[in-house]
């Protein structure tokens, strides 16, 4: 088993890696919209609204999925959290577009409130390259 980690998405916030990759998978933990830090150290803040959310957290995706060998195209399923059920067809506008024909599997799952108050949160398993 391997710890994945790249500076080119949110740092984790609790004792937990990016990523790890085991037995030929890529398995993302759960990504939150945060937008880039503006200096190192500096404590991330969240994109303003659920659209923009789910942009940052499927390029943190990206990031850890690219560290670890991977990429989008080589997802095979992807678990969506948000606090309202509302929220889903602007979060799937943006899913889509950065899916595109690729269709791995997929589960939204109403929750309540996400930590930090995000209005998305996406982890995903990926086949290792």
């Amino acid at each position: 088993m391997e710890l994945i980690s790249t500076p080119h998405a949110t740092p984790p916030a609790g004792h937990y890696a990016q990523a790890v990759r085991a037995n030929g998978f890529v398995f993302v933990s759960g990504q939150l919209g945060f937008l880039p830090p503006a200096e190192a150290g500096a404590r991330p803040q969240l994109a303003l609204g659920a659209s923009a959310q789910t942009e940052q957290a499927m390029r943190s995706v990206q990031a850890i999925l690219e560290a670890a060998g991977a990429s989008l195209s080589t997802v095979a399923s992807v678990t969506v959290y948000i606090p309202n059920i509302g929220l889903w067809d602007e979060v799937n506008k943006v899913y889509e577009r950065c899916f595109g024909e690729h269709r791995p599997a997929r589960a939204i799952v109403p929750t309540g409130d996400l930590h930090y108050g995000a209005l998305v949160e996406i982890s995903v398993v990926a086949i290792a390259a």
